[in-house]
């Protein structure tokens, strides 16, 4: 059974989470520091081929008007590049408010806010505990 990565993208950092195989829970991964991993996508190919993913969701910032903005373009360019690169389905993901949500978690577990890294991380865990929830309150709809 294939699980589900979930990209908080930045130009800095790439935060990731990965479900579990149930895809019930989602965990984070390692954060992608730009500067350092030159080639991007080849890194997330790694990652889907050694963790056996089958679904890529990147978080898609809006505008709380649900609109589109510089960032939301910026995401859009690289989902395109990570599509023709990866060969699983990517889902764009609304990420409205998830890096305030980080940093009140992390102010909430008494982590220290300067590491960048992990509110790439957390970001990128809770776009992918979002989309993951959505399909079972669905199930729990129907």
């Amino acid at each position: 059974m294939g699980r589900v990565l979930a990209i908080d993208f930045g130009e800095r950092r790439i935060g990731l989470a990965i479900s579990d195989p149930l895809k019930i829970t989602a965990q984070g991964l390692p954060t992608i520091d730009t500067h350092i991993t030159r080639d991007v996508l080849s890194c997330i190919q790694s990652i889907i081929k050694e963790k056996n993913i089958t679904k890529v969701v990147v978080g898609m910032p809006r505008n709380m008007d649900g609109s589109i903005g510089f960032k939301g373009k910026q995401v859009k360019k690289f989902i395109g590049k990570l599509t023709q690169k990866i060969g699983v389905e990517v889902v764009a993901w609304d990420e409205r408010l998830t890096s305030v949500q980080s940093k009140r978690s992390m102010k909430e577990m008494g982590t220290k806010q300067r590491k960048k890294g992990e509110v790439d991380r957390i970001s990128a865990t809770l776009i992918l505990q979002s989309y993951l929830e959505s399909f079972s309150k669905k199930a729990e709809d129907a």
